[in-house]
Formats: structure tokens, C-alpha cells, sequence
């Protein structure tokens, strides 16, 4: 493993939104859609700390799931098509926003958990 010190901060908007190393921002992050890497092929991190748990579906939900249902909204008041257009439409692009968009999220809540040393959260018993 290569010291810390060698690798200048990289910003975790772009190294995450683009799926590369938070560390290095060289090698990729994902092994396939959304799997994350054991380790960087790149600078060697270990990225067994990467869990970004539940979040980036939350933010799927709420913030594109607003836009796909903002988006059957417009068609409806604009064409007024029947409900199997509405199917046909809408379903397709809801499936497609929300995937890419559950790709990108995970990579920048992993790069942004990296760069702010975030663990998960323990009691104090002392």
C-alpha cells in the first residue's frame, strides 16, 4: 500500500459522478454496473470501506423519481395520450433515469465518504 501523502485530494464530484478511485482518481471504482471493486487497480486503496448503504436509492427515490414523475405529468397535460402510451413512455425512461442515475450517486457518496474519513457510527461506552 502506498502512502497517503502521494496522492494529491481529488475532488469526489468528479472522481465519483465519473466512477473512478477517490484516492488516486485514475482506476475505476465499479467491477461491472454496481459492484464495488475490491481494491484500485491504479494506487492499490482498499476499498472494502465503501458502503454506501441505502443512500444512493434514497436520493434515486426522491430526487429523480420527482423528475420521471414531473416528466408523465407534462406528457399527460401536453398530449393527453391513453394510459398504454403512458406505459410505453414512461415506464422506459424511469428505468433508464433511475439506473444511470443509481450509478452515479454511488460513486459520489463513496468518493465523498472517502474524502471526509466517515466509519459507521458507534456508542460511546465509557
Amino acid at each position: 500500500m502506498q502512502d497517503e501523502a502521494q496522492f494529491p485530494p481529488q475532488d469526489p464530484w468528479r472522481s465519483g459522478l465519473a466512477g473512478l478511485c477517490p484516492r488516486c482518481g485514475n482506476g475505476k471504482l465499479f467491477e461491472g454496473f454496481l459492484k464495488v471493486k475490491s481494491e484500485c487497480s491504479s494506487c492499490g486503496l482498499d476499498l472494502q470501506f465503501a458502503d454506501a448503504g441505502d443512500g444512493p436509492a434514497v436520493f434515486v427515490m426522491l430526487i429523480l423519481g420527482f423528475l420521471v414523475v414531473g416528466f408523465a405529468l407534462w406528457l399527460e397535460f401536453t398530449f393527453r395520450p391513453v394510459f398504454w402510451v403512458h406505459f410505453i413512455v414512461t415506464a422506459p425512461v424511469a428505468v433508464i433515469v433511475c439506473l444511470a442515475g443509481l450509478r452515479l450517486l454511488k460513486g459520489l457518496l463513496i468518493s465523498l465518504q472517502y474524502r471526509h474519513s466517515a466509519h459507521e457510527g458507534q456508542l460511546d461506552r465509557d
